[in-house]
């Protein structure tokens, strides 16, 4: 999850050189080249079934396709801390769905928690503009489609948290990361190869070119890889515990490398996220386990 908020933040800086489509189709396309060995199936494991494939499916449409898409839309519309703050919203949504899809018991702190995530979402919300802003200006509207976009990428990574559960009862990390991938690969084809048909690809700075290797080899293969291995033996809802290092590192590179305002109400917003964290998180917190 530290690794994902390092790439969150610096992916802004991708998206401005690079279309996000033909971004998120090179990413997929650079890391099934370095997978291309783990899609074998190893000795100890069943071929897969349909249920499967369809669990495989939903997880990289939700989890990298449309995640990457929300994320790297919002990201490029709003400011990293304002995605930082969104982001501190995930335990609390993946808490949520591990109670609906994987029958977890949804006490008082969970629902708290929820709350927590919404109130610090609205104060957000009302953070102060920079000066000469109004409410009715182009960039106010800009970054509220953006926080939008960056919460649904929350919403894809809690259900990423729940389906990666399932999967990891019958399938190794290393499988599941490149079968997802490449996955990812073809629900990005149509689009990459049109943006790629009039694309200046010698515009693209080697820095830029640089950021895109460790984007796609830390996205598509070390936070899965590294994820998968952890929930072989770690319950959703308590995984979901870590993804508090997103928005912690995404918010702490956008105020400190990238000198972003980190104004006082923003700065409460995301106490509250992390309030709302440590009701949903905390030692006396009690989780049954799924019926299955």
């Amino acid at each position: 999850m530290t690794l994902v908020g390092v790439y969150v933040s610096l992916s802004k800086s991708l998206v401005a050189a690079i279309p996000v489509f033909l971004l998120g189709w090179m990413r997929f396309g650079i890391a099934a080249v370095a997978m291309a060995a783990w899609l074998k199936k190893p000795e100890t494991e069943a071929p897969l079934d349909r249920r499967t494939h369809i669990l495989l499916f939903f997880e990289s449409f939700l989890g990298n396709f449309l995640f990457s898409i929300c994320m790297l839309f919002g990201v490029s519309m709003t400011s990293t801390v304002s995605a930082g703050v969104i982001l501190a919203g995930i335990p609390a949504v993946s808490a949520l769905m591990s109670g609906i899809f994987l029958k977890e018991r949804m006490g008082l702190r969970i629902w708290l928690a929820v709350a927590c995530g919404a109130i610090g979402m609205a104060m957000l919300s009302l953070a102060k503009q920079p000066e000469g802003a109004s409410a009715d200006t182009v960039e106010v509207q800009r970054a509220l489609w953006g926080n939008l976009l960056v919460f649904g990428s929350v919403v894809c990574e809690a259900a990423y948290i729940v389906i990666g559960k399932r999967l990891t009862a019958n399938i190794g990390p290393k499988r599941i990361a490149a079968t997802i991938n490449l996955y990812g690969f073809a629900l990005m084809t149509p689009a990459g190869l049109y943006l790629a048909h009039d694309f200046d690809f010698g515009a693209v700075q080697a820095s830029s070119w640089g950021l895109l290797v460790f984007y796609a080899l830390a996205a598509s293969i070390g936070t899965v890889w590294l994820w998968m291995t952890g929930l072989q033996t770690v319950p959703a809802s308590q995984a979901g515990v870590f993804s508090v290092m997103l928005p912690l590192t995404a918010t702490a590179i956008g105020a400190f490398f990238f000198k972003e305002p980190f104004s006082g109400l923003q700065a409460g917003a995301f106490a509250v996220a992390l309030l709302g964290l440590a009701l949903a998180t905390s030692p006396g917190h009690q989780q049954s386990h799924p019926d299955d």
